[in-house]
């Protein structure tokens, strides 16, 4: 039975190995103090935060978010160590809330490994607190309690550290905050999910574990995204019903130590039912006379998109499903396909997460037990101790290749389903070389979403996920033409990496163009040194610009100038409630700027123009995307970070610099580049040109 703990309250924990499970209704920042048994931390190290998540017995999630889980083992920590704090914390400097008073009180669980609540703790009557102590799990007579906290502190984690006697706390404070901006700048966006999506939320409170996530995996994406039509939340609800306005889980550590069941299957195709509704509601009929007027529009959606209809026969008994392109809840096709790609992004991660956990333990037991032989002076050298040291091996090998089979085995599957649903991806979601390109035409409306490129971990290099964004745009690109870690130095030569950059750029650009029907995008170039016609010829020669690219200092400020003012209008306008007061011949298409090789060419003014072009510009309909080596920019100094930060990098080799939001692991990038010697490229932009001349 569920303890619900008030403050002040306690509760016995009969597990040693457990979950903390927070749901929060804005991201959080989640970590954990090691105290002593006078309530002191013992520096920076005794701490584990998204900086440093790791500590032992414990692991907290590396990305501020609106779920978290923390891995505990009781067991596993030091003799030192008495208390556990558990902490959360609102982010700063990312525009969201400041107090925990604006929000709704965040929701705390302890939980088994199979998900089973132990206890729970709503953190009721916040007000100016901006950090809090949650949780405090401690020791007592050699026997673990959990007692609920709720200690909140205005002064944010700085003040919260001082309390428990660290002479660097606001040092520490700072440098989680860093890490958490880091880590919001190298994640992938998940998908964003809207109020109607989140109405529809199933009950189903099943836990997921990250060994088995993906026999949990819904046909649903991990939460949904931006405007237009939005999925539902996953059937597999990580969090009681009453949390359901909470983000998607996302954040989540390996769980420390031996994963809860590593060798049992995990069909990847497996999927939940759910009752089939329509589409569209059917229209009400006449009210009778006196009766209420029915003002619902016929044609609205107010209904949850419907699950994807049985396309293949079940399988036999003990055996997965065959894996079918569009196996996910949607509207349309193109949407189910989105959201079944997210889906297999996310087995992937937990997939590898558990893989990744289940080796660790076999180590540390493997370390343990040798430490055990070594410590006894009688089985430390002679047979007795070989023998011991070989168990300990064979014990090792047998745990890692019973993770690894499991591992394989789900990646066989989601190979399976990846070499299914690559080929039926539309152009807005294909690659360069797929023959839907051969098929393109123009199309009438913008689709969900755009490739960006692809994400491989090294555990299987066979299995490559579709890197998809959400469109339109929430955050401009930065292509970094400087040297990467993986290049290995393949590239030694400076411009042949901004040549590969802005090639790159050029790809993204034009496939931007080719998934907008006629008339609702435009690209801007500015190349102050001209060094990038060459890699500019099929924007340039197709006619597909919106004016000729802004060379030299003048041609700068006059591309500047121009968007500047135009996110100025509308800005006007908006705020000021008259949207269709905007000046005649208003171009309200969606409008990219493409900048090479800043910041050559930049002086103060345009710098800022920049700057607010990145800041101020997706609100309104200007994106921004820059080829540029930060190195080049480094006599601003500290002045560009926040530009920086506001930009999604990616690369024009393969690197690792992308984490996923809900692990946090270190995905290899690999770029969407026209293949070699391919007119693909051309052949698209002369058919959008085409189809543009004809609407002249």
């Amino acid at each position: 039975m569920t303890a619900e703990l008030v403050r002040g309250q306690n509760h016995p924990l009969d597990q040693a190995r457990l979950e903390i499970r927070v749901s929060a209704a804005t991201p959080v920042v989640a970590a954990a103090t090691l105290v002593d048994d006078a309530g002191r931390a013992h520096g920076p190290a005794s701490v584990a935060h998204p900086g440093a998540p790791a500590l032992p017995g414990l692991e907290v999630p590396r990305q501020a978010a609106g779920a978290h889980r923390l891995a505990v083992d009781l067991d596993a920590m030091p003799d030192a160590v008495h208390r556990v704090n558990v902490l959360l914390a609102l982010p700063a400097g990312t525009g969201g809330p400041v107090r925990f008073g604006a929000v709704a009180a965040p929701f705390v669980a302890v939980t088994g490994l199979d998900g089973t609540e132990i206890a729970t703790f709503t953190l009721t009557g916040l007000d100016a607190e901006s950090a809090v102590i949650a949780l405090e799990l401690y020791r007592r007579q050699g026997a673990w309690k959990v007692r609920a906290v709720g200690q909140g502190y205005a002064g944010g984690l700085a003040e919260l550290f001082a309390d428990q006697g660290m002479t660097d706390a606001r040092r520490l404070a700072d440098g989680i905050d860093e890490a958490v901006a880091r880590g919001l700048t190298r994640s992938v966006q998940a998908p964003r999910r809207t109020d109607d999506a989140a109405s529809h939320r199933t009950d189903d409170t099943t836990p997921r574990r990250t060994d088995d996530a993906a026999s949990h995996r819904t046909a649903a994406a991990p939460s949904a995204a931006g405007t237009g039509a939005v999925p539902p939340e996953p059937a597999t609800a990580p969090f009681p019903p009453h949390t359901s306005g909470a983000a998607a889980p996302v954040g989540e550590p390996a769980s420390v130590g031996e994963p809860a069941s590593v060798g049992e299957p995990s069909p990847a195709s497996a999927r939940p039912t759910q009752p089939t509704q329509p589409p569209h509601p059917t229209p009400s009929s006449p009210p009778a006379s006196g009766g209420p007027v029915d003002y619902t529009h016929p044609g609205r959606r107010h209904t949850a998109p419907p699950p994807p209809a049985p396309s293949a026969p079940a399988p036999p008994p003990g055996q997965p499903a065959q894996p079918v392109a569009g196996d996910a809840t949607g509207w349309t096709l193109d949407e189910r396909l989105y959201n079944q790609v997210w889906g297999m992004f996310e087995d992937f991660a937990r997939t590898a997460a558990a893989y990744r956990s289940a080796v660790d333990f076999a180590d540390s037991r493997q370390e343990k037990e040798l430490d055990a032989v070594l410590s006894d002076p009688r089985s430390r050298i002679g047979g007795q101790g070989d023998a011991a040291r070989a168990e300990a091996r064979a014990r090792y090998e047998a745990l890692v290749e019973q993770a690894r089979q499991a591992f394989g085995r789900d990646v066989s599957q989601l190979v399976a389903e990846a070499d299914v649903v690559e080929p039926a991806l539309p152009p807005a979601y294909a690659r360069w070389d797929s023959p839907v390109w051969h098929g393109y035409r123009v199309p009438m409306e913008m689709p969900m979403a755009l490739r960006l490129g692809d994400l491989a971990l090294p555990e299987s290099e066979r299995l490559r996920i579709p890197m998809l964004v959400r469109l339109p745009l929430e955050r401009g690109l930065w292509i970094d033409s400087g040297r990467v870690a993986a290049e290995a130095g393949l590239f030694t030569d400076a411009h042949e990496r901004r040549r590969l950059a802005m090639e790159a750029a050029v790809a993204h650009a034009a496939r931007l163009l080719a998934v907008h029907p006629v008339g609702e995008f435009s690209v801007h170039v500015i190349d102050p040194a001209g060094s990038a016609a060459q890699a500019l010829a099929p924007l340039t020669d197709t006619g597909v610009l919106a004016g000729p690219p802004g060379v030299g200092a003048a041609g700068v400020a006059d591309v500047l100038g121009r968007l500047t003012q135009r996110v100025d209008l509308v800005q006007m306008a908006v705020r000021g409630g008259a949207a269709d007061s905007l000046p005649p011949g208003f171009d309200t298409a969606q409008q990219l700027l493409l900048v090479n090789d800043f910041p050559h060419g930049f002086d103060d003014r345009a710098v800022t123009q920049l700057r607010y072009l990145a800041d101020e510009g997706p609100s309104v309909g200007v994106h921004l995307m820059m080829v540029a080596d930060r190195e080049d920019a480094a006599g601003y100094g500290p002045l560009l970070d926040p530009l920086w930060r506001a930009l999604l990098r990616l690369t024009p080799v393969p690197d690792d610099h992308l984490a996923d939001p809900w692990v946090g692991h270190a995905w290899t990038y690999l770029p969407a580049l026209v293949p070699p010697g391919s007119q693909v490229l051309r052949q698209v932009l002369t058919q959008v040109a085409t189809e543009r001349s004809k609407y002249a």
